[in-house]
């Protein structure tokens, strides 16, 4: 009510800037925020295609180097006496992901093999990485995970797969320790990465992306459709203005002008036409509904003057006809007095007595 009574206060140009100023600032609040969260959506869906796309790489450099390379190589050098890191997976896994952090597009890229009892410590799982590796171990049908993690006060998204024990071929090396190759054990010792089995859920395939880098260009994004939508909205609220201005205001104040010297008591039929000539006419030239308004106004503004100078004749003449009845009253009141009757009476015997004597005179 209260704003209400504010609006109603201010003039019309006013209204409409502080109106479309309000639907300014919630439109840019609304809309920022769906599209501050439509962004948000688009970085994690961009960030999750980027880490399973490095996932599908590593794995089919893993399956290759087991399913092609292994076997070929195995034939040409015996493993037993020589270890050949080309041979085991998750070496030519991470090699090849090395190389393929040298695109630019995926340099902040972190791929580890995080596993619960690694032969390489390296890939040992911290705790997050653990619990990852339980939900996979407790729920067979999940595929993959992916969120947010906290590291090193640094925010990453992840991209998780279980590690599961799939062939025989790897319990050479990490079943029990006395049927490893030798030249594992000279590489790797005895202590780790032993004792998986079969079809067991030993780790999880993760692939970590800084989300800073990725929601700083959305965050950029964003400022620029704002500051577009800002540019755009300071454009519109000049030329409504402008046009309200120009278009709207200033006929309506002609007319209201007009109007307010058409409601004096002293103005003049002339002093009328000559402000509907210079305000009225170009007004009544438009088409749209202003032009409409300024013809009637100026029909009426014209017949109001016609009125006002037929009231002024008609006026006059009664003025005339009130000096004439007020003459003709007068005389009467003056012609019926007793001194006039005496002065007739005395000037009838005068001439009657002038009469006799003119007589008397022409007798003798």
């Amino acid at each position: 009510m209260e704003f209400a009574n504010m609006l109603a206060r201010l003039k019309l140009a006013s209204q409409f800037t502080l109106l479309l100023s309000l639907i300014f600032i919630t439109g840019i609040g609304l809309g920022g925020f769906a599209l501050s969260k439509a962004m948000e959506h688009k970085a994690l869906a961009e960030m999750n295609a980027r880490g399973q796309m490095a996932m599908q790489i590593v794995n089919s450099v893993s399956s290759y180097t087991s399913n092609d390379i292994a076997p070929l190589i195995t034939q040409l050098v015996d493993p037993q006496t020589t270890f050949i890191p080309e041979t085991i997976r998750s070496i030519a896994a991470r090699r090849v992901f090395e190389n393929f952090k040298t695109n630019w597009q995926y340099k902040d890229l972190i791929y580890k093999q995080a596993t619960l009892n690694p032969t390489n410590l390296d890939d040992q799982a911290d705790r997050f990485e653990a619990k990852l590796i339980e939900r996979f171990e407790s729920d067979r049908t999940l595929k993959t995970l992916s969120d947010f993690r906290s590291q090193a006060g640094e925010k990453l998204f992840y991209s998780a797969q279980p590690l599961t024990v799939t062939n025989s071929s790897c319990l050479l090396c990490h079943g029990k320790p006395d049927q490893a190759p030798k030249s594992h054990l000279q590489r790797y010792g005895k202590q780790n990465g032993y004792g998986w089995k079969l079809n067991q859920v030993v780790g999880t395939q993760i692939i970590y992306i800084p989300t800073s880098e990725v929601f700083a260009n959305a965050h950029k994004a964003l400022f620029l459709f704002i500051s577009i939508f800002i540019g755009i909205f300071a454009l519109v609220l000049v030329s409504i203005n402008y046009l309200l201005k120009w278009r709207v205001i200033q006929p309506l104040k002609s007319m209201a002008q007009l109007a307010q010297t058409i409601s004096r008591e002293t103005v003049s039929a002339n002093e009328v036409r000559d402000l509907e000539r210079q305000g009225l006419t170009q007004i009544a030239q438009r088409t749209d509904e202003l032009g409409q308004l300024g013809r009637v106004f100026q029909k009426m503004v014209r017949e109001v003057c016609d009125r006002e100078q037929q009231l002024s004749q008609q006026l006059q003449q009664l003025h005339v006809e009130i000096d004439r009845s007020k003459l003709i009253h007068e005389v009467a009141e003056i012609t019926e007095s007793d001194y006039f009757q005496r002065l007739q009476q005395t000037a009838k015997e005068i001439r009657q007595g002038s009469k006799e004597d003119e007589g008397d005179v022409a007798t003798r």
